[in-house]
């Protein structure tokens, strides 16, 4: 699912930095729960991942640290930018994630918000592993050399080895 676009469904933000910071071993789809203003503003696109991250306390899961913008058009009664946010998700399935992190270290982190058919707000969660500084340099080198290949394939490129 790493496609900017969810089938029939608008992608309203894409985690980029979770991509090139971890290692997604699985990717996981949950509701969220959202007031009136706020699903305005994610329907706007006025919303922010970085920095945020997904945990379980007593067997529910919470989203921390993603800022949704007050919708300009709101009252007073708008909402708070970054408060926790409860996400849906089946019990045996927060069951199954609970282990797998507690087992190995790993974190939940949100990769993309969208809206599914155009009713609702789903948040796609990547099950990651931390990546070093060392992988990350690997990471990109060879996307530099797939890059390089790509335009000398297309015969943009004009590089002479010396």
């Amino acid at each position: 699912m790493s496609s900017s676009n969810h089938g029939s469904n608008k992608t309203v933000a894409q985690n980029r930095k979770a991509r090139h910071d971890y290692f997604i071993l699985d990717a996981f789809e949950c509701g969220i729960v959202l007031t009136g203003t706020e699903i305005k503003s994610v329907r706007a696109g006025n919303l922010n991942l970085k920095d945020s991250y997904a945990s379980i306390e007593n067997g529910e899961m919470w989203l921390y640290g993603v800022h949704i913008s007050p919708y300009e058009k709101g009252t007073y009664y708008n909402h708070e930018p970054e408060r926790d946010r409860k996400l849906l998700m089946h019990r045996h399935e927060i069951t199954r994630l609970n282990s797998k992190m507690r087992e190995k270290g790993l974190t939940l982190v949100p990769l993309s918000v969208y809206i599914k058919e155009g009713k609702r707000a789903k948040v796609e969660l990547g099950l990651v592993k931390g990546r070093t500084t060392h992988d990350k340099r690997d990471m990109i080198a060879d996307r530099d050399a797939k890059r390089t290949i790509a335009r000398a394939v297309r015969g943009k490129g004009h590089y002479d080895e010396d």
